[in-house]
């Protein structure tokens, strides 16, 4: 399953819908976890959700898509939940009463493409404080419906909108067959979120590593190393390249294995090499990390995805091994505490991240294929780089978003040109990762 862009979303011509829910007074206080509070204390804001976007293969009764929505609210606690605005004017979640809601049929202007008109209805309807922050939209054709799910990221990650549209799936099948759509419920994110609190803290000697990542960084997280530009937020520049097919994927993952590492420490290796080539570099990314770590946790959605730091200097596959454990290990600790000293996550225009998703590993699955399914990211300003590899059934893809600036677009694109290039090598010749 591939993670596009709205601007690339091929969408099918139709009325334009969303199922908007009743949302009552929201009540009480929940626990906000260290991510959701940095990401909604920046406001209101274009382009702060993701999608998932699929079609069904024959005409359903809206009815019955409503009602297979509601049961996937219902079963998943984030989605009650809205973020307020405290006294001090900090971020605080309640959970809100959810009832019936209404078909809005939204406009397609003439000459307005429909992945425009789509995230004219995201962007306002999938923000931090909306009520509710997630859109059920769907376009109607006379083959069967396009069904697009969109919510604010501080509720969401790209496991679980797999949760929601396989969810979604099966209430629509218990009501085809004339059952309730009801659904076995999942422990709420804000459960999640109450245990993080609870966890002791992380030991000294994690504290200390990280204020050795922060320094090395010059007092920032990492960045990319090599100019991008202007540093205001800038149009984004977004790229998608095919990498591997399944044979160069079979290949690569079969010289992983001959060097006694996983696939994702093998293309590590591959990124160390092409930084320390292209840039004179070691590499440094933030590396998202995700924190699901019993399996009471799968079937649930909300934002189970924090951050860690990778540094590989080495691209021994080794060592480059070693790099991702102790990524892993650094993000496996509640960071409001580790982060205190800087008063939050140090960032700095200019930030890379880099993040592996293997579709193939995920405990929860759909068929991306029949279902034409396809993540879909907003589109933002931005200042930074990130890097996704996406692996599924069909190989290997990598998706990248960086400033639209001619610094950028030259940097960038070099390394990214390098990169493919050098795990198409693996692949092709088997020949080891050199040195630099």
């Amino acid at each position: 399953m591939r993670l596009t862009h709205v601007a690339s979303l091929r969408l099918p011509f139709g009325p334009l819908l969303s199922y908007d829910l009743a949302v009552s007074p929201a009540e009480g206080t929940l626990p906000v976890s260290f991510d959701q509070a940095r990401h909604v204390g920046g406001g209101d804001r274009p382009g702060s959700w993701m999608a998932l976007a699929f079609s069904l293969p024959a005409p359903v009764p809206r009815n019955h898509l409503a009602a297979a929505w509601r049961a996937v609210v219902t079963a998943h606690g984030t989605l009650r939940t809205v973020f307020v605005r405290d006294d001090d004017g900090a971020p605080t979640l309640r959970e809100a009463g959810i009832g019936p809601g209404t078909w809005v049929r939204h406009e397609v202007a003439p000459g307005q493409a429909m992945h425009d008109a789509l995230r004219a209805v995201l962007d306002a309807g999938c923000t931090p404080f909306a009520r509710p922050s997630h859109r059920f939209c769907v376009i109607e054709t006379a083959d069967g419906p396009t069904i697009v799910v969109g919510a604010d990221h501080a509720h969401v990650d790209m496991w679980s909108l797999l949760v929601i549209a396989r969810d979604l799936l099966t209430a629509l099948d218990r009501l085809a067959d004339g059952l309730d759509p009801g659904l076995t419920g999942a422990p709420a994110f804000a459960e999640h979120s109450r245990c993080l609190l609870d966890r002791p803290g992380a030991p000294a000697e994690v504290h200390r590593r990280w204020a050795e990542v922060i320094e090395a960084g010059g007092g920032v997280m990492p960045r990319f190393p090599l100019p991008l530009g202007d540093p205001a937020p800038q149009p984004e520049r977004v790229e998608v390249r095919d990498v591997l097919n399944v044979t160069g994927m079979t290949a690569f993952a079969t010289r992983a294995r001959e060097a006694g590492v996983s696939t994702l420490a093998m293309t590590v290796s591959v990124l160390t090499v092409t930084t320390r080539e292209v840039a004179g570099a070691d590499l440094r990314a933030v590396f998202p990390v995700h924190s699901r770590y019993e399996e009471r946790w799968h079937d649930a959605v909300g934002w189970f995805i924090t951050n860690s730091v990778l540094e590989s200097a080495d691209p021994d596959p080794g060592a480059c091994a070693g790099a991702v454990r102790e990524a892993i290990r650094l993000g496996s600790w509640p960071l409001a505490g580790i982060m205190a000293p800087w008063g939050g996550m140090p960032e700095a225009p200019g930030m890379l991240a880099v993040s592996w998703l293997d579709l193939r590993r995920l405990p929860v699955q759909v068929d991306s294929h029949a279902l034409n399914a396809q993540y879909v990211s907003a589109a933002i300003r931005t200042t930074g780089v990130m890097l996704w590899f996406i692996i599924d059934g069909t190989g290997v893809h990598l998706r990248c978003r960086y400033p639209d600036t001619h610094e950028a677009r030259r940097n960038v694109g070099t390394w990214l040109d390098d990169l493919v290039a050098r795990m198409r090598d693996q692949a092709v010749n088997a020949r080891p990762v050199s040195r630099s």
